[in-house]
């Protein structure tokens, strides 16, 4: 790189804008890091390990296509401010709320407000038409909200559901004798509950953040980019499925200290390398369908 490039560089970085919205964001880390912190040390925080990945993806993905982005920019106050201050009012409402929050859901408003309040910063700072080209990046800092409870709960309950139905299927498949009542399947030698901490949320989500990436970096369609993520999420089940299935019969057949082993507690690598494994081929084939229909 010659050093008129890099100056050049510098001194696109260094400008008024772009130290003003760096400001906003560093604003923004400040007042996010007490709920964050608070979330951590909860029992769901295993839920949110990704937090921290997230604006750095989407630092990445502002980076690859800053030259579209910013081609244009200029200061959008009638809109900017106001999204602005909603966040303030929302930040500020969830300090001053009289009603008692746990810290998932206090951390949820809060970090919400904050995504509005990016989301105001950038378009106040750069205008409409660079946000607009910006939207996929600026939105994925949703995944930095936690999921209220109530919604959480509902989600866990799905998967937990699914996550049983086709374990059952794929129990029947094996040929082993089992007996189903509910969330538990009865073995020769032992009982499997299907509980709640065993819907497998946390590799779920991560799943679902993927797909979500992928779809946006790999693929124009929308559609295509919807279908690849349901099935992200029919996949997280199987994989789910396959994990339970697959720790009962060894558990079943082998040892039954395996079902409280750490390979029950942490070995959920192995599956969900396996479901990124299920998921590649179906993204390569919407991606060649793609070059298909425009070569066509």
């Amino acid at each position: 790189m010659s050093g008129n490039s890099f100056a050049e560089n510098a001194r696109e970085l260094i400008n008024t804008r772009n130290i003003l919205f760096l400001l906003f964001s560093a604003t923004a880390l400040i007042l996010a890091y007490t709920p964050v912190k608070a979330l951590y040390s909860s029992s769901k925080s295993e839920y949110y390990s990704h937090i921290a990945l997230i604006p750095l993806v989407s630092i990445y993905l502002v980076y690859i296509k800053r030259k579209e982005i910013f081609e244009k920019v200029n200061y959008s106050f009638a809109v900017g401010i106001p999204v602005l201050l909603l966040g303030v009012a929302m930040f500020l409402g969830g300090i001053l709320c009289d009603t008692p929050l746990d810290n998932n859901n206090y951390a949820s408003l809060i970090m919400f407000s904050i995504f509005i309040f990016i989301n105001g910063a950038f378009i106040l700072v750069y205008g409409i038409q660079a946000y607009r080209r910006a939207l996929f990046p600026l939105l994925f800092l949703i995944f930095t909200v936690p999921v209220p409870t109530a919604i959480m709960d509902s989600i866990i309950s799905f998967l937990q559901v699914g996550s049983t139905e086709l374990s059952n299927l794929l129990f029947m498949a094996s040929g082993v004798p089992f007996v189903r009542d509910g969330f538990v399947f009865q073995l020769s030698n032992i009982s499997i509950e299907v509980a709640r901490q065993c819907s497998g949320i946390r590799s779920s989500m991560a799943i679902f953040i993927v797909s979500v990436l992928a779809g946006y970096m790999f693929l124009k369609s929308l559609w295509k980019q919807i279908f690849l993520v349901i099935c992200a999420v029919l996949i997280a089940m199987f994989k789910n499925s396959i994990r339970i299935v697959t720790l009962s019969l060894l558990g079943n057949y082998v040892d039954p200290v395996i079902l409280t082993s750490s390979l029950h507690r942490e070995g959920g690598t192995p599956f969900f390398i396996l479901a990124l494994l299920l998921l590649a081929p179906i993204l390569f084939l919407l991606r060649r369908s793609e070059k298909f229909t425009d070569n066509g």
